[in-house]
This record gives C-alpha cells, sequence and structure tokens, in this order.
C-alpha cells in the first residue's frame, strides 16, 4: 500500500481535499509540533492486524516446536540478533515473540516497538567489545549490599 503525506493544517482547511486520497493510499498527515498522525480506512487496517495477528501466532508455534528454527527466521530479519550472546538472544528472541503476540492480540504494538529498540540497542552495545565490557560493571560507587526489608505484615 502507498502512502500520500499532507500538512496537517491542509486536512484543517479541507478534510474533502484530503479524504479522497484514502481510496488509493493512507494518508500521514504531518503535524510540526507534534508526531505525524496517519489515516487509513478501516478494512485496510484490519487486514494489517487480522495479518499480523496469523504472522505472529503461525511465528509463536514454531518458536515453541523449534526454538532454532523461529532464532532463524528472526535472525534472518534482524541480523544484529547476531551481536548477542547465545543467552540474550534466547531471550530477545522470547521476549519479541511474547510482545508481538500480545500486540496482535490487542492492537497495542508500542510495548514491541520499544522492546524491538532497547534489544536493538543492546546487540550494537554487545557488537563494541571494549563497551559490552565495561558496561557490566563494576560500576565506580557501587556501594555496600544492603539487606533487604523484614516484611512489617
Amino acid at each position: 500500500m502507498t502512502t500520500k503525506s499532507f500538512p496537517y493544517s491542509a486536512f484543517l482547511r479541507g478534510p474533502s481535499e484530503v479524504l479522497p486520497t484514502l481510496d488509493n493510499a493512507d494518508v500521514i498527515l504531518e503535524r510540526r509540533d507534534d508526531e505525524n498522525l496517519i489515516l487509513m480506512r478501516a478494512e485496510r487496517f484490519q487486514a494489517g492486524m487480522t495479518s499480523l495477528r496469523i504472522a505472529a501466532r503461525a511465528l509463536a508455534i514454531v518458536a515453541r516446536r523449534n526454538s532454532a528454527l523461529a532464532e532463524e527466521v528472526l535472525a534472518e530479519e534482524l541480523p544484529w540478533l547476531t551481536w548477542l550472546p547465545e543467552t540474550e538472544r534466547q531471550e530477545c528472541v522470547r521476549e519479541l515473540l511474547s510482545h508481538l503476540m500480545a500486540g496482535a492480540d490487542t492492537g497495542e504494538l508500542l510495548p514491541f516497538g520499544r522492546s524491538l529498540t532497547s534489544w536493538r540497542s543492546t546487540a550494537v552495545i554487545w557488537s563494541d567489545p571494549r563497551l559490552a565490557d565495561e558496561l557490566q560493571g563494576p560500576f565506580p560507587g557501587d556501594g555496600p549490599e544492603v539487606a533487604r526489608p523484614k516484611d512489617d505484615s
């Protein structure tokens, strides 16, 4: 599907000039002081969410039955996974799949997007052995271990 961009002000001045575009494309309303908005027909949105839900569940089934294959599939799409240590790579795959499935079910994909960004940043750090070693500590200023508070209830 293609997209077409319009200034948000053009939509406010004359929605009838922008809305016909939705017949053939999704519309990005560009705003200067905030995030852009996307307008799309409900049918296209529902088709995308249904497709995502099916793909997420299919990938989750593959991951449960063959975790190595799921990791391979994700690594092909997310080549930076190779920078993660083996244990973190497995944790990343599990977490991303969990967020993807939850997002596909609820329509709330921001947690998946945030997790993806976080894991990508972690992988970039692991790609630099000096930086990865430095960020594993110990850190100056680490104080003594403090005992856990007792439960007063």
